[in-house]
């Protein structure tokens, strides 16, 4: 894992410090192991297919829908009986993964691996932090290399920070107000220092774009008192300071989600990320940025090899091709190992991801940052997918002023904003055609290499790109898409052209024009309703009436 500077402020006083380092002896008498323990099958659950309300939010299953994605087995929660059974073995849950059919646990016993590997749904069980309070010895947030400046404003709109918006084209979507807004990213991250204070994430508060946070490391600490190094891959994306700074999507939402434990670096690092993309999906985010990566670890037992960054083998790059596959954009940064003579200069897990967007480092020229991990995958993918300005990027500092980094952890989320402008521009696009058009727009689409990927994108070109895909013509088009048609469980309407005023009738007709059933909502882009539960299997006429205009489409409903 890998950080651009050490923080440099301090949170204890030397008093607190000896108190804290008794308190470290006493826990050492009673220190606990962290395990992965991997499911073999999911068993019977409570949870259903079609009540999937109880457990995803409506964003989410809004995502899944309009983008033809089927709730399946990997959305249903693991099975609560097998959890209640490993617990009472002697540990403590941290958190689960239904994805991986999983959950990570604490304990203090010593025989727990061979009690747990006793339960007949259990495949694995595998330590992923040993018991120990001392804090590692390893540099985990050393610098990446290239020389450091202080930043020059000029009187635009973006200031110092023209120039990584310009690389990539952003000026061209936020001059037609695209800016994110609708938009719902995660980022993934050691913490997230003085967010909740500091001058230039103001707008951010007051308009009400930080739906929540989540802290899957410890239960009791406060994230924005935590590392300052997601505070600066937030101030990337979401920055802003009129006149001095702007992020490549200031009009988006953010989760804040802290998943790095700063003080060390052990696999169960990973199972952490696993949890907070799952609860990033079920929250309805349509976008994941991690600044974070996978290599080598304080416990050599648990390493990778450069073998193991194919795509597809190590647990926390299947966790993010499986967040991909839920219709949300997975931005991770290459790593900046790159340097010649480094003993690991590859990417690293879950960049290598076969779904994932992995973004290297380059600097304002488009120049290759030195520091900047290699690909390919080792099955010969390209890796990185494309590239961003990293050296000397426009940051907020852990003093909260601004100033510049370097690192391949600012060039991701640059990327990651850029991407929620363009799907607010294309709402219709799905995650895999965003996804494309920025490759594809990339100025070595032609001749992607090992360094650079596809290259730098074009936010110009990739709004034609998906625009042109989605060959959409709305004159020829009605005011309405309604779907999935057939449905099951609920159907959502999604309005081609801008919301307008006043209230939607929806009237449910059978075959025969007997009106069943009418409800009313809120004139708004997106309309969901359960209410189709009401009637049997059949072939029924939806009237949608708006102070505008009134449509009529036939809906098959199914079980």
């Amino acid at each position: 894992m890998y950080r651009p500077f050490e923080a440099k402020h301090t949170r204890m006083k030397r008093s607190v410090f000896i108190i804290l380092a008794l308190i470290g002896v006493h826990q050492s008498l009673c220190a606990q192991n962290f395990y992965w323990v991997a499911f073999t099958h999911k068993g019977n659950t409570s949870c259903s297919f079609s009540a999937p309300e109880e457990f995803l939010s409506v964003r989410a299953i809004f995502r899944r829908a309009k983008q033809g994605i089927p709730i399946d087995s990997l959305d249903i929660p693991v099975n609560p009986a097998y959890i209640k059974q490993v617990v009472e073995l002697g540990c403590s849950l941290v958190h689960s993964s239904r994805w991986l059919n999983g959950i990570t646990v604490k304990t203090t016993r010593d025989d727990f691996p061979l009690l747990a590997q006793e339960l007949p749904f259990v495949q694995e069980v595998e330590l992923t932090k040993k018991a120990s309070p001392v804090k590692s010895a390893r540099l985990k947030f050393s610098p990446p290399g290239a020389p450091l400046v202080s930043a020059e404003f000029d009187s635009t709109v973006y200031g110092a920070s023209f120039q990584q918006i310009a690389q990539l084209k952003v000026q061209y979507l936020h001059n037609q107000n695209f800016d994110g807004q609708g938009i719902h990213l995660a980022v993934l991250d050691a913490g997230f220092y003085q967010v909740d204070k500091f001058h230039a994430f103001e707008s951010l508060w007051r308009n009400g774009q930080i739906p929540g946070t989540r802290d899957f490391v410890t239960s009791d600490t406060d994230i924005f008192e935590e590392h300052y190094h997601g505070m600066s891959v937030l101030s990337v994306l979401a920055g802003k300071i009129d006149g001095q700074f702007r992020g490549s999507a200031p009009g988006a939402s953010y989760w804040l989600i802290r998943t790095e434990d700063d003080d060390s670096e052990y696999l169960i690092e990973e199972d952490n990320w696993i949890a907070g993309a799952e609860f990033a999906d079920s929250a309805g985010v349509d976008i994941i940025n991690s600044s974070l990566g996978y290599t080598t670890f304080d416990d050599p037992a648990m390493n990778h090899t450069y073998l193991d960054m194919d795509g597809n083998t190590t647990r926390v790059t299947r966790a993010a091709n499986i967040a991909a596959s839920r219709g949300m954009l997975i931005f991770v940064s290459a790593g900046n190992e790159g340097r010649e003579g480094n003993l690991w200069k590859y990417i690293s897990a879950p960049s290598d991801g076969d779904d994932v967007i992995c973004v290297a480092a380059v600097n304002s020229a488009g120049t290759r940052a030195p520091f900047s991990s290699h690909g390919p995958a080792s099955d010969g993918d390209i890796k990185p997918n494309v590239s961003a300005m990293g050296v000397n990027t426009v940051i907020l500092t852990n003093v909260g002023t601004t100033g510049t980094g370097n690192g391949t952890s600012y060039a991701s989320p640059l990327v990651a904003g850029a991407a929620a402008c363009l799907w607010q521009a294309n709402p219709h696009a799905h995650a895999i055609q965003v996804k494309q058009a920025i490759e594809q727009s990339a100025n070595q689409f032609a001749h992607p290499d090992s360094i650079l990927g596809y290259g730098i994108p074009d936010m110009n070109r990739a709004d034609q790109i998906l625009k042109s895909s989605l060959n959409i013509t709305r004159s020829n088009q009605s005011s309405w898409k309604v779907y999935p048609n057939p449905a099951h469980h609920f159907i959502i309407l999604q309005r081609r052209g801008s919301a307008t005023w006043g209230n939607i009738h929806l009237q449910f007709y059978s075959s025969e024009g007997r009106m069943l059933h009418q409800e009313i909502h809120p004139d708004a882009p997106e309309i969901m309703t359960y209410n189709i539960r009401l009637f049997p299997p059949g072939i029924y006429l939806l009237k949608i009436i708006s102070a505008s205009d009134t449509e009529s489409v036939k809906i098959t409903i199914t079980r």
